[in-house]
């Protein structure tokens, strides 16, 4: 492999661990389910989508991204590269060996089963109150429940002892008032629940340096992308930083 080569499939990685993490629900196993696709090698396709190509491949193999729910594994891929990874619908299609017509159906099936998924109790954590209104708004539209609106890191950490959640919905820099990855880390000292982190910057939370979160959405962001990252956090999410 060239220079240039191994320098791209190293920009293409973060993505898939992304992208692994999301479909498995937790750091752990989605790094791992990447380890296995680099195992077995990466198709002949661009680096971001050879990697998205593998992972996916791997992850039909593994018991807990095949187990039964209101979406099955191929509309979840689907979604996810789709919102979560922007890929466009003949890319998806090229990725997971399907016609567009395919990726397009299993897309709009996923979309309507989204709806008749589990309710969340989600705190929402964004100290731009337009933002957070936005927030509030798509994940209500997503039949979840907001139970607190938080600008702070404090704030948030008595929101979630007052109103304890199911699911946190966390931006990452919360100006002066602090930072939302040592919010969530404070809360999860008194109760276990998914994290979803949405940020400008996602390769900085996917450096492998650290304990890193399983569920994380780039900002800008399409609805659906909420949607989807909910539904997995909800169903499959674990713990992502404590």
């Amino acid at each position: 492999m060239t220079v240039p080569a191994q320098a791209e499939v190293v920009r293409a990685l973060p993505y898939a661990r992304r992208f692994a993490r999301a479909l498995m629900g937790s750091q752990e196993s989605g790094d791992a389910l990447v380890a296995d696709a680099l195992r077995a090698g990466l198709p002949s396709l661009p680096p971001r989508q050879a990697f998205y190509a593998a992972v996916a491949a791997a992850s039909a193999q593994h018991p807990d991204a095949t187990s039964e729910g209101p979406l099955g594994l191929r509309q979840r891929q689907v979604l996810l590269l789709l919102a979560l990874e922007g890929l466009a619908e003949v890319d998806v299609a090229r990725v997971l060996e399907l016609t567009v017509e395919q990726a397009r159906e299993a897309a709009a099936s996923a979309r309507i089963a989204l709806r008749s998924a589990a309710a969340a109790d989600v705190l929402v954590i964004e100290d731009e109150p337009i933002i957070a209104m936005d927030l509030r708004m798509l994940v209500e539209s997503c039949g979840h429940r907001v139970i607190g609106m938080a600008r702070s890191e404090d704030e948030a950490v008595r929101l979630a002892r007052e109103h304890p959640p199911t699911l946190i919905l966390a931006d990452v820099n919360l100006g002066p008032g602090g930072d939302g990855i040592s919010a969530t880390a404070r809360i999860q000292q008194m109760m276990r629940a998914p994290v979803i982190f949405i940020t400008a910057y996602p390769e900085r939370l996917l450096t492998a340096e650290r304990v890193e979160p399983a569920f994380v959405i780039s900002k800008p962001f399409e609805p659906l992308a909420l949607a989807i990252a909910t539904y997995q956090a909800v169903t499959h999410g674990t713990v992502p930083i404590g």
